[in-house]
């Protein structure tokens, strides 16, 4: 499973983390991504979704079909 969002298209970041005495190692930033079943009424049947928490509130306030156009998944 890739680790990107459907919705907002967040992907795992890269950074450093920097201890107290400055001492830099690399790391990665991944998003808060879980995987979900939404039901669309206009395709009629059930949609699996890697979505962040973000997304999960995206498609909580325009409805999984308006979400899905506007954010270029379906048309």
């Amino acid at each position: 499973m890739s680790k990107i969002c459907d919705i907002t298209k967040k992907r795992v970041m890269v950074g450093n983390n920097v201890s107290h005495a400055k001492n830099r190692t690399r790391r990665t930033f991944e998003p808060n991504l879980h995987s979900h079943r939404l039901w669309s009424e206009k395709q009629n049947k059930f949609i699996k979704l890697t979505l962040s928490s973000k997304g999960l509130r995206i498609v909580n306030k325009l409805g999984l079909d308006t979400a899905l156009i506007k954010y270029g998944l379906k048309s």
